[in-house]
């Protein structure tokens, strides 16, 4: 009987440290981003980015990563480390854009949201039209012809204003819970979504079914992650999730 638990034990503890070795495979590459102040000298704006480059041989892919609203505060833009180390990791080089200031207004919380924060969306879209035209500068070996979009929530409303304006710039565009900018009703960019348990988005900002199968949009609910769990405070589990996810969206 002891050297039947003693198996029983000894399997169970192999099953979870092989799921364990799953999700820290979807976590590793830690690497710290290189932090630049960059200026648009058009808008006399400064523009901050954090820039994860490819721990192996790059595939020459970029990912712009745009932070949810955070009131503001500096460091915004790091708020994403696991994804944005994890897709170093897989070769992608990865721009993170700090799109608020300490000096910018803070973001309107009455009026209608796609009305009221219209503003701040067009500034984020200005970024990262900014941030393309100086990393093509800075970095010319990249492949802009396959520039990738990730934003989460008001950064994601940012990258569904950006392929609403400017399609033709982007290959594919992913919002991590994005609810107030409506999704262009185009299939190029290609769009997908990740939607959080707990935090719907408002009407028609998410196409139909029958929209999405005739544009080829994809929306992936998850079932055990709420829309504030989605950055760093994650545990390890959601964000495994979320890395597996979005990788998938970009390599198909």
């Amino acid at each position: 009987m002891k050297k039947l638990i003693t198996i029983l034990l000894l399997i169970t503890g192999i099953g979870s440290l092989s799921a364990q070795q799953k999700i820290n495979h979807t976590l590793r590459a830690e690497n710290n981003p290189d932090t630049l102040n960059w200026v648009d000298q058009t808008r006399k704006r400064l523009v901050p980015v954090a820039i994860y480059k490819p721990s192996n041989t790059s595939n020459g892919k970029v990912v712009i990563l745009n932070h949810g609203y955070g009131s503001n505060e500096w460091g915004s833009f790091k708020a994403y480390s696991y994804l944005a180390n994890y897709l170093a990791s897989k070769g992608y080089t990865v721009v993170s854009i700090q799109h608020e200031l300490a000096s910018d207004e803070l973001l309107p919380t009455i009026g209608k949201p796609s009305e009221v924060r219209r503003p701040n969306w067009e500034r984020g879209v200005q970024n990262i039209l900014y941030v393309i035209i100086q990393l093509k500068k800075e970095r010319p070996d990249l492949d802009y012809k396959r520039l990738n979009l990730v934003g989460y929530s008001n950064g994601g409303d940012m990258v569904m204003l950006f392929a609403t304006e400017h399609p033709e710039l982007v290959a594919k565009v992913i919002s991590l819970d994005n609810r107030r900018m409506p999704f262009p009703r185009i299939n190029k960019p290609v769009i997908y979504s990740l939607r959080s348990v707990d935090q719907p988005a408002d009407e028609g900002v998410i196409p139909n079914r029958e929209e999405q199968q005739k544009l080829g949009i994809k929306v992936v609910n998850l079932k055990n992650t709420t829309h504030n769990e989605m950055d760093d405070h994650g545990n390890d589990y959601q964000k495994a999730e979320i890395n597996s996810l979005v990788l998938e969206f970009l390599i198909n």
